[in-house]
């Protein structure tokens, strides 16, 4: 797959991933592209390790998104357990 297309695929896993894990992160749409191709490619790996599959054959192909947005989902999860941001808002106290 070309740069493009795994511009687009971070972009909309990395959008995904934020929908299913709501919750306040910074960053636009970079950061979410950018956790959208991490993902994409940690998604690959597993897939590969795990499975023993290769699960980013093109962009058509509904394991290369499937694995994206798992993929991104973990980066997520990873990123806010690394700068300490969650679910709960942050400077509201009860």
């Amino acid at each position: 797959m070309g740069i493009i297309a795994w511009i687009i695929i971070g972009l909309l896993a990395g959008a995904i991933a934020k929908a299913l894990m709501p919750g306040r992160d910074p960053g636009g749409i970079l950061v979410t592209m950018l956790i959208g191709i991490v993902g994409g490619l940690l998604g690959g790996f597993l897939g590969k390790v795990i499975f023993g599959v290769d699960s980013i054959d093109g962009f058509f192909d509904l394991s290369t998104w499937i694995a994206a947005i798992i993929g991104s989902v973990i980066v997520l999860a990873l990123y806010r357990v690394i700068t300490g941001r969650g679910h709960r808002g942050h400077g509201v106290h009860a």
